[in-house]
């Protein structure tokens, strides 16, 4: 009833409500611009293309798409050359000193460094469009039609496509980058953030169709159903609660004297959150991964010896083989603690901590605290890392179990041991994977942390009658 009471209150609140309708519109045209295609490739190539291919690289860039990439829409290039500008940015600014300078000039700086970002993703999409277009005119579907036509790719001395292309693809990106940044100023949330969102969850509904025509069918047991999404609720508060976790380090502040005040003397603490990193490890991880399948599957007809290499690699990292779950951990705990290590300076903390006075209790300022922090913030790290595995593999494990029969001496054993679930999966399809899960719980979290906190300012109650929601930066 709280709830109803929370939607009523956000549709009287004039100034929320138009928030919230424009980002439901923006939303929608992005959904819209999703299904447009790029002139001068066949859909139907391009669908038989995309269904041979699926699982490498294609896949995962599809994700951030919204399905786009798979149709090559206008949008085909998704958000992802604006994501990794972005991340570009983060880690020049921890090696230029201009960068770093602009970083903690407060409000000019992070509009400057935006600016930068902006022309990144440009020329991002400038190349990665020209890539694209090249790459198509090469490829052909598995009956041997080709993805753009003979015609087409002839025209305009055979640049007429690639211009188009360019000119297509990048202006797509950009019309996403300026909706996003609409989004956030005069929506709701992360408009970037939502635009990803979007893209993963606008599939759910064809998903439950799916389930339940498998259910009538009887391909699925009912009560395996129900434990199934039993399974999934408790995965999703286990991401909400590892998303909000914290260990906060105590913080004393002395007494000082300012003219005729006594200024600190406070106590609070230092908040550092178990998964610093948040899904950028796993995006790491994983977008390394899928690049020897996907050059597995492109090179498989090719007899030289770098083919059957390739081909080899790629049959030793595919879903369900113990050397994928292997370098999927490993990768995505060593990506954890590199970019926690960009995101979060133990040495300034320790800095700007003496600079007002502050001090931990029992340690003395200086080079003892960043050392004391960082001690801290390694060990949360390492246990930040292993959920985010844990994350994601455990529906990948679900689905295809584990072949252990690939172990050396002891494969064949354990085959005859553990149960047929373990060795061959559940054979369930999780339409949420793990990197797409953590990316929608935290999307979810930080829009109704947001406009909860709407409410509050307005002097109405939130979404809880005890306690508010807290965002994964709460």
């Amino acid at each position: 009833m709280n709830f109803l009471e929370t939607l009523r209150n956000i549709w009287s609140i004039e100034d929320l409500r138009k928030r919230v309708l424009f980002t439901f519109g923006l939303l929608a045209i992005y959904r819209l611009g999703s299904h447009i295609p790029t002139p001068g490739v066949d859909p139907v190539a391009l669908s038989e293309y995309f269904k041979a291919m699926s699982g490498g690289v294609f896949g995962f860039l599809d994700l951030f798409s919204g399905g786009a990439l798979r149709r090559l829409s206008v949008f085909a290039l998704g958000i992802m050359p604006y994501i990794s500008a972005s991340i570009i940015l983060q880690l020049l600014t921890v090696v230029w000193p201009y960068l770093e300078k602009l970083s903690k000039e407060g409000e000019m700086g992070r509009r400057k460094i935006n600016q930068y970002t902006r022309y990144g993703t440009i020329a991002l999409s400038i190349v990665q469009s020209l890539g694209v277009a090249f790459w198509l005119k090469a490829q052909a579907a598995p009956g041997g039609a080709p993805l753009v036509p003979t015609h087409v790719q002839d025209a305009v001395w055979g640049l007429g496509f690639p211009i188009m292309t360019i000119l297509t693809l990048t202006t797509g990106t950009a019309f996403i980058m300026w909706l996003g940044e609409q989004i956030s100023e005069r929506g709701i949330g992360n408009g970037i953030s939502l635009i990803i969102f979007a893209g993963i969850v606008v599939n759910l509904p064809h998903a439950v169709l799916t389930t339940v025509e498998d259910i009538r069918n009887g391909q699925h047991n009912l009560f395996a159903i129900l434990l199934l999404v039993v399974f999934m609720v408790a995965v999703v508060a286990f991401v909400v609660f590892m998303e909000r976790a914290q260990r906060r380090i105590p913080v004393n502040y002395a007494k000082r004297v300012v003219g005729r005040k006594v200024m600190g003397g406070s106590s609070t603490y230092l908040p550092l959150r178990v998964n610093t990193a948040g899904v950028i490890p796993v995006i790491f991880a994983s977008s390394i991964m899928v690049i020897p399948a996907t050059l597995s599957q492109m090179m498989a007809h090719n007899e030289t010896p770098i083919g059957h290499a390739l081909a080899a690699i790629g049959n030793q990292i595919k879903v369900g083989e113990p050397l994928y779950y292997l370098l999927q951990v490993v990768g995505i705990i060593f990506f954890g603690y590199f970019y926690t290590s960009i995101v979060f300076n133990p040495v300034d903390t320790a800095d700007n901590m003496r600079k007002y006075g502050g001090f931990i209790p029992g340690i003395r300022p200086g080079k003892r605290t960043s050392d004391y922090i960082d001690r801290v913030l390694t060990r949360i790290t390492f246990v930040g890392s292993i959920y985010l595995a844990a994350v994601c593999v455990l529906p990948e494990f679900l689905i295809a179990g584990i072949h252990v029969r690939q172990l050396p001496f002891i494969g064949n054993g354990l085959e005859r041991i553990l149960p047929l679930w373990i060795t061959e999966g559940m054979g369930f399809n999780f339409y949420f994977g793990g990197t797409s899960l953590l990316i929608v719980v935290g999307v979810a979290m930080d829009t109704i942390q947001q406009i909860e906190s709407q409410l509050v300012m307005r002097h109405y109650d939130g979404f809880m009658k005890r306690g508010r929601i807290r965002g994964r930066r709460g």
